[in-house]
């Protein structure tokens, strides 16, 4: 069975509770499923943010069907029973809107400012599994015992209990991560992979649509038939004429104006007037299985046409 398209918007400008409201609100109008926030305590590479899971709360007042989700938040940053309860509590405010966003953490930089060690990505790796199967147990309503590498449970239960788990979304490039994610996550965020040194690959291959097929095809084979929705983050570039539009993406990222070709084809990269876009979207459905993609606040105004050309 086909899914059906979702949108988010993702809060990048985000600075205030009165900015955090009028974003929602719009966003809420403009026909968006989901507004989404980051998680970072230093200013790059997005900006200042607000603390996500206290401002999504806010969010949560301030409109009425608009889902609401982290995208993502480090695992490293908090320990998966606090985290169970603060899901628990935004999940019973939000009136079960709310949806779980959760990575390994790959910001050396914001590692180093908290003086918080920057473990091998093998360790962070192992952390962020082990807490997905505890706050799948403790979401899920159940007494939890846990004896892991990195984490102890001893017969905790998750207040308030939630009337349904909230779905779980894990962002992943490598296909160890894809393969957690695919096992445990509800939605899966298709990235580039993250890099030793504490950064996201600028590769021009990590975007290209064999690379992004060959991490669908690792998803599915982890997922073991589960039904997984696929989610990008992307950033559309609008003009009348897609292949000039290419081009500027092209040399924006440094490309070169010779990879506009190659733009044109990138699962992540959606360039043209919004007809253009939504025919492209419906392609890619049909070609990787996304459904479920995101923009940022920056340019949510511009994109919103494209919404009523998929909606159903």
């Amino acid at each position: 069975m086909t899914r059906d398209f979702r949108f988010g918007v993702v809060g990048e400008s985000i600075r205030s509770g009165a900015e955090l409201a009028e974003t929602a609100r719009r966003a809420e109008d403009l026909g968006y499923d989901v507004l989404t926030l980051r998680d970072h305590f230093v200013a790059e590479p997005f900006g200042e943010q607000l603390a996500p899971m206290v401002a999504l709360a806010y969010a949560a007042s301030a409109t009425s069907t608009l889902r609401l989700g982290t995208m993502v938040l480090s695992n490293d940053y908090r320990h998966p029973v606090m985290l169970a309860k603060e899901a628990a509590t935004l999940a019973h405010l939000s009136g079960g809107r709310f949806e779980l966003g959760l990575g390994a953490g790959w910001l050396r930089e914001e590692y180093e400012a908290a003086g918080m060690a920057f473990d091998q990505a093998g360790v962070r790796v192992g952390r962020l599994e082990e807490s997905l199967r505890i706050l799948w147990s403790l979401l899920g309503g159940e007494k939890t015992t846990f004896a892991g590498e990195h984490y102890r449970i001893d017969g905790l239960t998750a207040f308030p209990v939630p009337a349904a788990r909230p779905p779980f979304v894990v962002g992943a490039g490598s296909r160890r991560m894809l393969g957690i994610a695919g096992r445990h996550a509800d939605t899966v965020g298709i990235l580039p992979r993250a890099l030793p040194e504490g950064a996201i690959s600028d590769e021009i291959s990590e975007r290209l649509p064999d690379t992004i097929a060959r991490k669908v095809g690792w998803v599915r084979e982890a997922a073991g038939g589960r039904d997984v929705e696929l989610s990008m983050i992307v950033a559309p570039t609008f003009g009348p004429d897609p292949r000039r539009a290419a081009a500027k993406v092209a040399v924006t990222r440094g490309w070169g104006t010779s990879s506009a070709d190659l733009v044109l084809g990138m699962p992540s990269q959606f360039v043209g007037p919004p007809e253009h876009i939504a025919e492209q979207m419906l392609a890619r459905r049909d070609r990787f299985g996304f459904t479920y993609y995101q923009v940022s606040d920056s340019v949510m105004e511009e994109f919103a046409p494209v919404i009523p050309l998929l909606a159903g």
